[in-house]
């Protein structure tokens, strides 16, 4: 057994989620076609200076099973971008803390030079406010085209805490104020796993805003995107070829017909293509060592795709 791959992504012979083509019923898996690359997502390495209870790429302090990815490989990606004319316009970033990574900086500046719009996956930690003037200084070059999504797992200290510890709430409340003080764009990242409705939710964070002098509409789902709870041992249903049509869905609103995932694994010399940013070490959704190679259907085989995906309307996209 590969040591990138988790017991929990190893799905038993004659379960759900089992066979690529089919259910375990014998229905016809659904799939999704690819359509354009509008955001290539890259992984910056799985270290993470938390250890949230319910992070779905278990990232940690000694979590390093994904790499650190250097400028040179990120500007690789960049240029096949160009070169196979993907059409890309997003490029964003996820750990891991993309901020432990040494070149993150240098890496932000490489994709806003090109014109693409980006957008950080962070914390807020320390690790971010350390490098408060290089990023106001990024943000007065390419005025609008860096946004960073900060995660605050609910509007109360003490549940915040439940999930990212009990000195993680501080820091990131000082980054919200400082971003929304600079006015870099930015945005945060909740949960709906607090048996609370979206509207409770909305109400919540935006008493907390109005509290703090944080100028973000919570009502905005682009704003405060409160992203569905990923369990893999939920019971989920497997997504069928008919559930388009009993959903009233289109497979191109999903993410993998519109963005990849690109992560380096501990001990690889070279990149991998995930299908999407839910799953970096499950090798089925492993598509390749290249964007152009990755370009073809994904199956749906996995409880993500149905719970987070399919049935939760969640996106990690800006």
């Amino acid at each position: 057994m590969s040591q990138n791959i988790p017991v929990t992504e190893i799905t038993a012979p004659g379960a759900k989620f089992t066979d690529p083509d089919f259910t375990l019923d014998g229905d016809t898996r659904a799939a999704v076609d690819p359509r354009v690359l509008e955001t290539l997502w890259i992984n910056t390495g799985s270290l993470c200076n938390l250890t949230c209870e319910n992070c779905y790429i278990e990232s940690s302090p000694t979590n390093d099973r994904l790499a650190y990815i250097s400028l040179r490989e990120v500007c690789q990606l960049l240029d096949e971008i160009e070169s196979e004319e993907m059409g890309t316009r997003e490029i964003g970033f996820t750990g891991g803390e993309p901020f432990l990574n040494k070149e993150m900086v240098p890496i932000l500046e490489a994709c806003l030079a090109r014109g693409f719009k980006v957008l950080v996956l962070t914390n807020g930690m320390n690790t971010l406010l350390r490098e408060k003037a290089k990023l106001e200084t990024l943000h007065q070059r390419f005025t609008g085209a860096l946004t960073l999504r900060i995660s605050l797992d609910h509007y109360t200290p003490y549940i915040h805490a439940l999930e990212r510890g009990p000195r993680s709430w501080k820091p990131a409340i000082e980054s919200l104020r400082w971003l929304s003080d600079t006015g870099i764009p930015f945005a945060v990242a909740g949960r709906t796993m607090w048996d609370e409705d979206e509207a409770s939710m909305r109400a919540g964070f935006r008493q907390l805003f109005a509290d703090k002098k944080i100028i973000l509409d919570a009502d905005c789902s682009e704003q405060l995107v409160l992203f569905p709870e990923m369990d893999e041992s939920a019971e989920v249903p497997e997504i069928t070829t008919a559930c388009w049509g009993i959903l009233d869905q289109d497979p191109a609103s999903l993410m993998c017909a519109s963005s990849r995932m690109v992560v380096k694994h501990k001990g690889d010399d070279h990149l991998s293509v995930q299908a999407c940013t839910l799953l970096p070490y499950d090798p089925r959704f492993n598509l390749g060592t290249t964007l152009k190679a990755s370009w073809r259907a994904v199956k749906l085989n996995h409880p993500h795709c149905a719970k987070f995906c399919v049935l939760g309307g969640g996106s990690c996209s800006a």
